[in-house]
């Protein structure tokens, strides 16, 4: 019996190193994947996130891959990464999911991608809470689109988060009122432990994990190319 015990507890703990490893696996692919989203928007030449906004956001969310539904949005939602400005640069992804609302821009397919430019200290104690519903926590608003934001200065008043998306090509503010941003347990477990807020990621106080690099290469790379632009 005793030899069973052990082979039983031997097998539970595989098991679990196992699930760990394929979270973690999970994790650093869709860090990869928000990578290359950012970059790819950042790319367009004339349809995008303005310079403006980029250089004066708080914090960047991205969520790769929105599930599909009937439209971009009906009832499902997404697992997305985030990273926040701090005194010593961009900090270590936090990891949310995000569901529900009402979406201002309907396109139909599942390869489909949102960003998320918080641009206010407001927008950043929200997007830093374990669960906020946009709209009513927190101001948001379909992103300005197009190199220069300056003709349209309503983004610089009170609106705490800027949303866009992207799908088959096609790139443009959205509205996610009504939508809510949970915290991710599971990847926040697998790559900080459970005792790590989200509120302490975000604010600098937890050291990069090696698989946020492609993330937040992608964050400096679009840092450096709107200040370039804007030169």
């Amino acid at each position: 019996m005793k030899k069973v015990a052990v082979l039983l507890a031997m097998l539970s703990m595989a098991s679990l190193s196992w699930a760990a490893s394929t979270e973690r696996q999970d994790v650093a692919n869709r860090l990869q994947k928000a990578g290359q989203v950012l970059d790819a928007i950042m790319a367009a030449p004339d349809k995008g996130i303005p310079n403006e906004v980029m250089e004066s956001a708080k914090c960047i969310a991205v969520v790769p891959t929105l599930l599909k539904g009937g439209f971009i949005f009906g009832g499902e939602g997404g697992v997305g990464v985030a990273s926040c400005k701090t005194g010593a640069g961009w900090s270590a992804p936090a990891f949310f999911n995000i569901g529900g609302g009402s979406w201002g821009l309907q396109i139909g397919g599942e390869d489909v991608n949102l960003v998320m430019v918080i641009m206010n200290n407001k927008g950043m104690q929200e997007i830093m809470s374990s669960k906020v519903q946009l709209g009513a926590g927190a101001d948001v608003a379909a992103g300005p689109v197009g190199r220069q934001a300056s003709a349209n200065t309503n983004w610089k008043m009170n609106t705490a988060i800027l949303t866009y998306s992207r799908a088959h090509g096609v790139f443009g503010g959205v509205t996610l009122h009504g939508a809510v941003i949970t915290r991710n347990k599971d990847d926040m477990n697998a790559v900080y432990g459970p005792e790590t807020s989200t509120k302490a990621v975000l604010d600098g106080q937890v050291k990069q994990p090696e698989m946020a690099q492609p993330f937040i290469s992608a964050i400096h790379h679009a840092m450096h190319q709107a200040q370039a632009s804007g030169e």
